[in-house]
């Protein structure tokens, strides 16, 4: 079994990797190579050392002969450009975003004409491919079956990329399914670019002792995940397999990873009642309506019944998102923080 994860040393990339290194399989068959492609490896990664672990640095494109070079049974695609920086750079965002998918798949594609293995391709979509169009405005719980109206050139990207994988799969070249994903919250780490950064920011940076800016009004609703709950979808869409009823994967439709929707208002209440109001202090409201005009454009409420029929359910509440966060990152919390009484959550 030689699987390949893209985006391999971001973080969702080193959270997916981490979790198949500790058990070392995949659905039952051991793991002989996990492959981890990535423009950039950091300095002293642990995984670089497991002797599972291969490492693939550089342009995707231009080292897809190399991750293609012995057969691969399983892709997680998880390298992409981020939604503001693509509001930016139309042209880094459809290199980054289309153009890469495409190669990749055609890189799959290959492998199968040749009389390879048909691989497994998971690609990480988002939230962001569905948007409020005047002709046609977004009901008021979002499903799979909502036709995508995206609003930036992201969520546009992101929508081409889901066609493509499900045509290819439906050509018989590869084994292809969609995970959109929610807001992953929260991101430890620095700051990125992505539009929705500041979902993690405001909890992640006060935590530190950092000061935050909030660029919303906080009345938004917005869907999220923990990082727990993402990365258990994104394995769980990898793992299962085609058929019809609960626990199988049906048609071609994606799976929308299950959301808790909550307003930014709470999500500062909670970390108010979680860390204190010095740290909750640090946040202030400075609305930026290009930032608003994006994330405003989400749908904040799923209805999570495919995703349930999977298995998978969203966090219960976002105090416990935080004190996950705190339980997995206790470095990044400043020991100044006050937190309040109760315990973060035992691990799921």
């Amino acid at each position: 079994m030689r699987i390949v994860i893209t985006g391999g040393f971001g973080f969702l990339g080193r959270q997916v990797a981490g979790r198949l290194l500790q058990t070392r399989t995949f659905r039952g068959a051991p793991i002989d190579r996990l492959v981890l492609a990535d423009r950039f490896v950091p300095d002293g990664s642990p995984m670089a050392s497991d002797p599972l672990v291969e490492i693939v640095q550089g342009d995707l494109v231009e080292r897809l002969d190399e991750l293609f070079a012995q057969p691969v049974d399983l892709v997680i695609h998880l390298a992409s450009a981020v939604s503001a920086e693509c509001e930016t750079d139309f042209d880094l965002g459809m290199g980054a975003n289309l153009d890469t998918t495409r190669a990749l798949l055609d890189a799959a594609r290959a492998q199968s004409a040749a009389g390879g293995p048909v691989a497994r391709v998971v690609f990480s979509s988002s939230v962001a491919v569905y948007g409020s169009d005047p002709a046609l405005p977004l009901p008021p719980v979002v499903s799979e079956s909502t036709l995508p109206t995206p609003r930036s050139s992201y969520g546009v990207q992101k929508f081409v990329c889901e066609q493509l994988v499900a045509d290819y799969t439906r050509r018989g070249f590869l084994d292809g399914r969609v995970a959109r994903l929610m807001t992953v919250s929260v991101r430890p780490g620095k700051p990125n670019a992505a539009a929705s950064g500041f979902l993690s920011g405001i909890v992640r940076e006060p935590l530190a002792g950092l000061p935050a800016v909030c660029p919303v009004d906080p009345a938004l609703r917005v869907a999220l995940a923990s990082p727990r709950r993402t990365v258990e979808g994104i394995l769980r869409v990898a793992e299962l397999d085609r058929g019809t009823g609960p626990g199988f994967l049906e048609g071609r439709l994606p799976v929308n990873l299950p959301a808790l929707t909550v307003s930014v208002a709470e999500m500062l209440q909670t970390l108010r009642r979680v860390a204190g109001d010095a740290v909750a202090d640090l946040v202030t409201v400075e609305p930026d309506p290009a930032v608003e005009a994006i994330v405003g454009s989400w749908p904040a409420v799923f209805d999570n019944a495919r995703a349930a029929a999977l298995g998978l359910e969203a966090d219960p509440d976002f105090e416990s998102v935080v004190r996950d966060y705190i339980a997995d990152h206790p470095d990044a919390v400043a020991a100044a923080a006050p937190l309040a009484s109760g315990q973060p959550s035992a691990a799921r």
